[in-house]
């Protein structure tokens, strides 16, 4: 089983160039389709301390959800990480998981800095 997990959802194009920018390296990530298989408000949690970053910079606060649960950029990271954990749809993709580090492939090619 490979060692890289990415949080992934085939619909999203930049979702789909990480994924097959991984299997040109000859890498076989698990795939985990986080819409189906929801992360835990632990994993959110562990993600967001992994990946460095605020609450808000894993999320897609473009997303019509964000509006429809009134929640602000200036939000606590707690209320955040439970949105997610309610609405993965928040989630920014993908996520990739590979050696004990984390990295949103916005652009795809920042997953390969973690390899």
């Amino acid at each position: 089983m490979s060692d890289i997990v990415i949080w992934h959802n085939p619909r999203c194009s930049k979702s789909r160039e990480a994924l097959a920018l991984l299997q040109a390296r000859g890498e076989d990530p698990v795939i985990r389709k986080y819409l189906e298989d929801v992360p835990s408000l632990d994993e959110l949690r562990l993600t967001q301390a992994t990946l460095g970053l605020r609450a808000i910079e894993m999320m897609r606060t473009k997303e019509k959800r964000f509006a429809e649960l009134g929640l602000s950029k200036d939000a606590e990271d707690a209320v955040l990480l439970r949105a997610m954990s309610e609405s993965p749809v928040l989630i920014e993709r993908p996520i990739v998981f590979a050696s004990g580090k984390a990295a949103i492939g916005r652009p795809p090619e920042r997953v390969l800095d973690i390899l």
